[in-house]
C-alpha cells in the first residue's frame, strides 16, 4: 500500500495539496521518539537501509510501516483537503455482496431492484440486494441527477429486497386511499351508503336457506341476502 493519490486526483488537485515530505516526517518521527535510524527501523521490524532511503528520499516507505512509526510517538496518518481539513476513508461496514466482497470504490452501489440490469441469460439469477453500475457515464448520469454520494450505502432495517417489495405495496395502497379520501372531498366519488335488508318476519319462515331466498307474498325488500 504506497503513500500515493490516484492519478486522476493528484492531476486535479495539484495546485492546491501539497506533496507528502516523507523524509521530513520520518525526520520528525525519529526526533520525536529520539531514535537513531538504527534503533527506529528495530522498533518497526525494518532494515536500517530502508528507513534510510526514506529519510534522505531515494526510496518510498510502506504506509502501514509509517504508520506503526508515528503510533511511537503518539501520531496518526490522515488525508487532508487543501484547506487543512480531515477526509475520513470510505466507511468498513458498508454494504457487501452475498459473498461479503466490497463493491468498487470508484462506482456507486444502489438497491438491486432499482433500476434493475438483466438479459435473458440473467432471469435465472436471483436478484442481489445491492449492485452498482459497471459503466461510468450510467454513473455519472445518475450523479448529475441525484448529486454524488459520499460512501457506499450502508445496512438499514428492510433492505431485502422482499421487505422492499412489501414497503412499496404499502405505500401504493396509501396513496390509492389518501386519493380516494380527496376525490370523496371533492365530491367526485360518494361512499355508497350501507345496505339494511327490510324483509318483513314471515320471509324467515318462508326460507329453509338452502336454495334461492323465499319471501313473503307482502315483501317490498325481495333481497337474495
Amino acid at each position: 500500500m504506497a503513500i500515493a493519490a490516484p492519478i486522476r486526483t493528484r492531476l486535479a488537485h495539484a495546485d492546491v495539496v501539497a506533496p507528502l515530505d516523507l523524509p521530513g516526517i520520518v525526520r520528525r518521527i525519529r526526533r520525536l521518539a529520539d531514535l537513531s535510524q538504527r534503533e527506529l527501523a528495530a522498533r518497526l521490524g525494518a532494515s536500517k537501509s530502508a528507513v534510510a532511503a526514506a529519510e534522505t528520499g531515494t526510496g518510498g516507505m510502506d504506509a502501514r510501516l509509517l504508520s506503526e512509526a508515528a503510533a511511537l510517538v503518539g501520531l496518526r496518518l490522515a488525508l487532508l483537503d487543501g484547506e487543512g481539513r480531515e477526509v475520513a476513508g470510505m466507511a468498513d461496514g458498508a454494504v457487501r455482496d452475498h459473498g461479503g466482497r466490497r463493491f468498487p470504490a470508484h462506482l456507486d452501489t444502489r438497491y438491486g431492484d432499482e433500476r434493475w440490469w438483466h438479459g435473458d441469460e440473467r432471469y435465472s439469477r436471483p436478484k442481489p440486494w445491492f449492485t452498482f453500475d459497471r459503466d461510468r457515464e450510467t454513473r455519472d448520469s445518475w450523479r448529475r441527477a441525484d448529486g454524488t454520494p459520499d460512501d457506499h450505502q450502508h445496512p438499514q432495517p428492510g433492505d431485502a429486497p422482499w421487505d422492499r417489495g412489501a414497503a412499496r405495496q404499502r405505500a401504493a395502497s396509501e396513496r390509492q386511499k389518501a386519493d380516494f379520501r380527496e376525490r370523496l372531498a371533492a365530491g367526485e366519488v360518494f361512499w355508497p351508503e350501507p345496505f339494511v335488508c327490510g324483509c318483513p318476519p314471515e320471509c324467515d319462515e318462508l326460507d329453509n336457506w338452502t336454495a334461492k331466498p323465499v319471501h313473503a307474498p307482502d315483501c317490498t325488500c325481495c333481497c337474495d341476502l
